[in-house]
Formats: structure tokens, sequence, C-alpha cells
């Protein structure tokens, strides 16, 4: 049953599930319990695959960019998208230091006329 992953809440109540049974698929065996589940493991193939890819960039989204061959503003996004789906809240947006602002340019992770907007204030 590859490409199948846990729903993470019931579907008649909206309670979490608990992991209660596992099974081997080539010998049969099974074993049951209460089992410790995984968060991650309810997010889709897709979003596991982002959240690796960030990990082997250790956090650069500039380096997922290029890796992923989409603009910064979409990379966000999708990162954004996945800790929503793991329930973390969007950081409140900080205001930028002059340095901050010339390093973002430099790296390319923004454009000079919003550089220059963010610099103006």
């Amino acid at each position: 049953m590859a490409g199948h992953h846990a729903p993470g809440t019931c579907p008649v109540c909206g309670e979490h599930l608990q992991l209660t049974r596992l099974s081997c698929p080539d010998c049969g065996t099974e074993l049951a319990g209460d089992f410790e589940s995984c968060e991650f493991c309810a997010l889709g193939g897709s979003d596991r695959e982002l959240l690796k890819l960030f990990l082997g960039s250790r956090g650069n989204l500039k380096a997922m960019e290029r890796q992923l061959g989409l603009s910064y503003p979409t990379v966000r996004s999708r990162f954004e998208q996945v800790l929503a789906r793991l329930g973390l809240e969007p950081r409140e947006p900080q205001p930028e230091s002059p340095l901050e602002v010339l390093q973002a340019l430099a790296r390319g992770e923004v454009e000079l006329e919003q550089a220059q907007a963010k610099l103006l204030g």
C-alpha cells in the first residue's frame, strides 16, 4: 500500500487518532498496542520532500529556490503552507534593520525596488 498515509483525525468525530496496530507486509506479523504517532507522517509526500530539502539546505530558502527552480516567494509560500498544516503559527513579520535588508538584497532574496521601499519606509 505504498503512497497512502494515515489520517490524523477521526472522520466521524474529528478527534486525534491513536496508532494502535503495526503490521509487516512481508511476513504478516502484527503488533498491537499504543504507539506514538508521527505528525510529519500525516503530511503528503511533496510536503515531506520540501521539509527534507529544507533540512538539507540547512534552512536556506534561497538554496531551496535554486534547487526547486522556483521563485523565492513561491518557496517561502509553500514552506509557510507546510508549517500551517503542522499547526505552527506563522511568525509575525519583524521590522528589518537596514543591514538585514541589504544582506537580503545581496543574497538575491529581494529585488532592488523592494529593498528601497523597506529602507525608505
